[in-house]
């Protein structure tokens, strides 16, 4: 019967092995994009005008909304008479 011939100095195998790293991508430089102080009025005026105008059609919807309430009420008032 033979016996298995083991090593002087045993060492474990190891617990993971180390995956080949893909080398890094490319990064690209993003262009560069120069922004003039025109560019930046324009744009806060248009902001401003923009939320000038949406607070002036919230502001008539509510006036067209008590105007409708007040109207179906006298109507409503003309009608019990």
């Amino acid at each position: 019967m033979l016996l298995p011939q083991y090593p002087d100095n045993p060492t474990p195998p190891p617990a993971y092995r180390h995956a080949p790293t893909d080398p890094a991508p490319v990064q690209r430089a993003a262009p560069s994009i120069s922004v003039s102080t025109g560019v930046v009025v324009a744009l806060v005026t248009s902001g401003v005008v923009l939320t000038a105008l949406l607070a002036a059609v919230a502001v008539s919807a509510i006036s067209v909304a008590v105007a409708a309430v007040v109207l179906r009420s006298l109507l409503r008032e003309h009608h019990r008479r």
